[in-house]
């Protein structure tokens, strides 16, 4: 069982030991992941959810966390964009772009 708390799932709750989950536990735990992720949690969670897919064995495995991977990247692109917005340096009033 993968431990949790607020949405932060532990690399080491998963490498406990030295083993490596089997792969329906690692496809569970990449869900699991991908549904508890938060924008300061993103980072860290998609660097796990990177590790347990190099683990998975079977094509069949890894298309199905493919999909999981996929939403997890698009959430830290969009999570980024809103902080690059948040941070940029507003214009100076009164002034248009070159057109």
């Amino acid at each position: 069982d993968v431990a949790k708390t607020d949405g932060f799932v532990s690399l080491g709750s998963v490498k406990a030991g030295g083993r490596r989950p089997s792969g329906a536990d690692a496809l569970s735990a990449i869900r699991h992941i991908y549904f508890k992720t938060t924008k300061r949690t993103i980072e860290h969670d998609l660097a796990h959810a990177i590790d347990l897919l190099t683990g998975l064995d079977s094509e069949d495995e890894r298309e199905k966390a493919a999909v999981y991977m996929d939403g997890l990247a698009q959430m830290r692109s969009e999570w980024a964009a809103e902080k690059r917005t948040a941070t940029a340096a507003p214009r100076p009033a009164g002034r248009r772009p070159k057109s």
